[in-house]
């Protein structure tokens, strides 16, 4: 065997090696045996059973007890009780504010700030977020709830109605939170079989561009559920396609109508918290914590309307009766189970997909792994735990997490402190904010969605960087708005799949050339100093080769290359059956200097044409002239005036570099345009094929007499030099000279 030589040339290489076919290769160079791991491996080690097995899996499922054990008390506690006690805060407000989005009364968003945090503290594997109530994923079951128990809106109630108008209003109340309570239990059972199952690499199937897009979507519909409560009015709920633009108009339609006063505290609300959220942005590095300006104007919110009766005298609507302590745990309503399976499929993913990208910010961050699938299972016990106790669907918020993160919070000690200060505030002091006027919950939430609505600014960015990628945020935003965001959602995803079916069907196929004084070939559109050896193509093919885009690499070889081989080839056996009969004649011969010669004017007749395209099988047979006293030069000119399309190629190489698998179609098709130009005298090489792929065409009886594995080659170079060798021709540019010291080698 030759051994390799490498010379340094400053910054320069030579190396001097055989040309290599894959059948040398394999020959100089012994191929280990290796055993591959079969299903039935994976089967048998998932069923075995050990000690550290058992043990492996405990850490697994509860992951505190490998992180408890080894806390650094003296140096993490204050850090965490200070970042618990400020996250605490902000999750008592957000758990308020974010049960008008799910349609329920608001103390019911405080059992959604207490209980994903008690569960994820034992169960997940993020140190930083905070579980709880999201804006998108409450909009989201709020959504569920309005459509299954829609508002019962009166006109001009007299006052006798007043009672029966209360007793209804409670019922309806009841009744909507079994509803998001159940819906929230089917959440947590879907996304505790997901994790179970293993299936924690379900996120990745939702693409960054279709998350923004549909988080946009939902902050805009957000938005517009929360006008009712700063205009003050009474809006019916809708849902399902088209229910933004009907909430609109019954908005707009009763404009005259709005609280002033509702519209006042709520504007100053959002211009006070804007100006302060800025202040704390700006001077972030400076502040230890920031300033918690949402609890500052809740709490003032809420003794100015205590002091001045704003519910009696403005008829300014407040937050009203909340629940002190924790009601009895309840069995779902297996109706809303029959019902909401879908919805409760769309919610489970969005709700996992928001809080896993969010621990994976952190996790990079501050160099740990999490778990995709012991989230699920974190996340899915918190909703069923929070859906029995009567809460609405959890997953985590970004601004709950960067408080959290940025106040100095270590690890999820800090969730269970700020778990504490929600649990007192249920049990002891929530009835202080029964006087806060709706109108501050919705001026917050619509000023802390400003992140969320940012989101816009990427799609100039996106347009520029990848146009596909553009259309799934531009296609998921819009249909969300339109149809909703579960059927948004799964219209997103559907947009998403498209665009990966469009990327790998319609691939940019190239034709690629060596660049001079290099081995490297590169698209010979983009570069001047090419070298083309005359008569051969180099074809590169940048995807798999599967039954999408098996007829798409067809036609562009045959585009690249300039003729069809099987036309060619059906055109050259229809010229060589008039020359055969016109030997057997006797009106053809050869003539001493081997020029073929004939006296007679051959014209074709309609019964040969019909008798050609009736015996089409026979043309696109190999051609046969051994019956022939000469040989035939299909480029040279023909007796009688004969047409046939000359070819100049002689060698085509195929680049496989990146197909990474061919499926059944994809052989196929490859087998047949290979014969094809095989058949016309066209040499076929391919390169660069992976082990897998090479090996698979071996298992399924790809090769024959024809298509050999003599054909593929290492790399384009190698198989360049190897035709150049072949057809006797000389590597002419100057890029197979490389000077080493006084000699100029090849």
């Amino acid at each position: 065997m030759e051994e390799s030589v490498k010379y340094s040339l400053d910054n320069n290489y030579l190396v001097v090696r055989p040309i290599y076919s894959e059948d040398s290769f394999t020959a100089e160079h012994e191929i280990v045996e290796r055993h591959h791991t079969t299903t039935l491996d994976h089967f048998k080690r998932t069923c075995s059973c050990s000690s550290s097995k058992a043990k492996r899996i405990a850490l697994s499922f509860f992951p505190i007890i490998s992180w408890l054990p080894t806390y650094r008390f003296k140096e993490w506690i204050v850090n965490d009780i200070i970042s618990g006690v400020t996250t605490g805060l902000v999750a008592v407000l957000q758990g308020l504010a974010y049960a008008l989005l799910a349609n329920v009364s608001p103390g019911y968003g405080l059992y959604t700030s207490f209980f994903p945090v008690v569960v994820y503290f034992f169960l997940g594997t993020s140190k930083h977020i905070s579980a709880g109530p999201f804006p998108v994923v409450s909009l989201m079951v709020g959504s569920v709830v309005a459509k299954m128990a829609p508002d019962n809106i009166t006109s001009n109630s007299t006052d006798t109605d007043l009672n029966a108008t209360a007793a209804a209003e409670d019922e309806l109340n009841d009744k909507r939170i079994v509803i998001a309570a159940s819906l929230t239990f089917l959440i947590g059972i879907i996304q505790l079989a997901l994790g179970l199952l293993q299936f924690g690499f379900i996120v990745i199937y939702l693409s960054e561009p279709l998350i923004n897009g549909f988080t946009t979507a939902a902050a805009i519909e957000v938005v517009i559920s929360q006008l009712k409560y700063v205009f003050a009015l009474k809006v019916k709920s809708f849902s399902g396609p088209l229910a933004n633009f009907y909430i609109l108009r019954s908005i707009f339609s009763q404009i005259t109508k709005t609280n002033i006063v509702d519209l006042i505290i709520a504007v100053i609300v959002m211009i006070c918290v804007f100006i302060v959220k800025k202040i704390n942005e700006r001077y972030k590095s400076k502040m230890k914590v920031p300033i918690p300006i949402e609890i500052i104007m809740t709490i003032i919110a809420a003794g100015v309307s205590y002091g001045c009766n704003f519910k009696v005298k403005y008829e300014v609507h407040t937050v009203g009766t909340i629940q002190r302590g924790y009601q009895k745990p309840v069995a779902p309503s297996m109706t809303v189970f029959q019902e909401c399976i879908a919805n409760s499929f769309s919610i489970a993913i969005v709700g996992f997909a928001v809080a896993f990208s969010v621990a994976k910010v952190y996790a990079i961050k501050h160099n740990y792994t999490i778990n995709g699938s012991q989230e699920l299972i974190a996340f899915g016990l918190s909703n069923i735990v929070t859906g029995s106790f009567k809460g609405f669907a959890a997953s985590t918020s970004l601004s709950r997490s960067s408080i959290q993160e940025s106040t100095g919070g270590k690890t999820q000690v800090a969730g269970i402190v700020s778990g504490t200060i929600v649990l007192i505030v249920t049990l002891a002091v929530g009835y202080l904010l029964e006087p806060l006027p709706k109108s501050v919950l919705a001026a917050i939430i619509i000023v802390n969605l400003k992140g969320m609505l940012m989101k816009f600014n990427e799609i100039p960015v996106l347009f520029r960087r990848d146009k596909y990628d553009c259309l799934v945020w531009v296609l998921t935003f819009i249909a969300s708005i339109i149809l909703g965001l579960d059927l948004g959602l799964a219209a997103g995803v559907g947009i998403e799949l498209l665009t990966v079916v469009f990327r790998v069907q319609f691939p940019k196929f190239s034709e690629t050339a060596n660049i001079e004084n290099t081995d490297i070939y590169r698209n010979r559109k983009d570069y001047t100093s090419i070298y083309e050896p005359k008569g051969v193509k180099i074809f590169r093919c940048p995807s798999p080769l599967f039954f999408a885009n098996s007829a798409f690499f067809k036609d562009k070889l045959i585009a690249t290359v300039g003729f069809n081989p099987l036309l060619v080839l059906r055109k050259r056996n229809k010229v060589l059956r008039k020359i055969k009969k016109l030997v057997k004649k006797g009106e053809l011969h050869v003539t001493t200097s081997g020029v073929i010669c004939t006296t007679y004017d051959y014209k074709d007749s309609d019964n040969e044409d019909e008798m050609d395209n009736n015996r089409i099988e026979e043309l696109d047979q190999p051609i046969d002239t051994a019956d022939l006293p000469i040989v035939i030069d299909w480029n040279a000119d023909l007796p009688n005036n004969f047409q046939v399309p000359r070819i100049e190629l002689h060698s085509l190489i195929l680049d496989f570099g990146t197909v990474s698998f061919i499926d059944i179609t994809g052989m196929k098709a490859l087998k047949g345009i290979l014969n094809e130009f095989i058949k016309v005298d066209v040499d076929v090489y391919i390169v660069a094929t992976d082990d897998s792929v090479l090996e698979k065409l071996k298992r399924s009886a790809f090769f024959d007499n024809d298509i050999k594995t003599s054909m593929f080659f290492l790399t384009v170079h190698d198989a360049v030099l190897h035709v150049l060798e072949r057809k006797g021709m000389k590597y002419a540019p100057k890029s197979v000279l490389y000077k080493v010291g006084e000699e100029t080698k090849f």
